[in-house]
């Protein structure tokens, strides 16, 4: 129990429970592709995919749980974003942490945010959806978060429109 005549000890009790009560900003978003979920799966992990949609980027990586990640500008070379894969399951499932190496933000593990793909097939259509955040925990959250909305609906838009087209 709190005692509440010791100013120091109720402010940093108060402090506590609001640091508890913080509110994620986890940023939800989800499409069908008329396609079957092993096209989509191709397009989220073949670099030769991902740089049609992707801002041009090459998603590089060994696809192993704790291995990197990088998205890898396909002309330039340039190193956009970095992290590593938190989890995966073939064909239903890919986590991966993100990171802006260019931007002003120390790189640590506190400024990265958590990608989530989750793919459900039915009747050769897939519907993925997308998490990403917590943006609340984040250096400069809320505009990553506003960035990250834009970014994500242009992104799935595009997908799907290279994911149908070649079928």
């Amino acid at each position: 129990m709190v005692d509440i005549r010791s100013p120091e000890k109720f402010l940093l009790s108060t402090l506590l429970i609001n640091t508890k009560m913080e509110k994620e900003i986890i940023l939800k978003k989800e499409i069908t592709i008329n396609a079957p979920v092993e096209k989509v799966w191709e397009a989220l992990i073949k670099p030769e995919w991902t740089s049609k949609y992707m801002y041009n980027c090459d998603a590089i990586s060994d696809w192993k749980k704790g291995s990197p990640l990088i998205w890898k500008g396909h002309e330039d070379g340039k190193i956009y974003v970095k992290g590593n894969v938190v989890d995966i399951k073939p064909e239903n499932l890919l986590a991966f942490t993100t990171f802006d190496p260019n931007s002003e933000l120390p790189d640590v593990p506190a400024n990265y945010t958590k990608v989530t793909y989750k793919l459900t097939g039915d009747h050769g259509k897939t519907k993925l959806s997308v998490t990403d955040g917590d943006f609340a925990k984040v250096g400069d959250g809320e505009k990553r978060f506003n960035e990250s909305q834009s970014g994500w609906h242009m992104v799935l838009n595009k997908l799907k429109e290279e994911v149908e087209k070649q079928k």
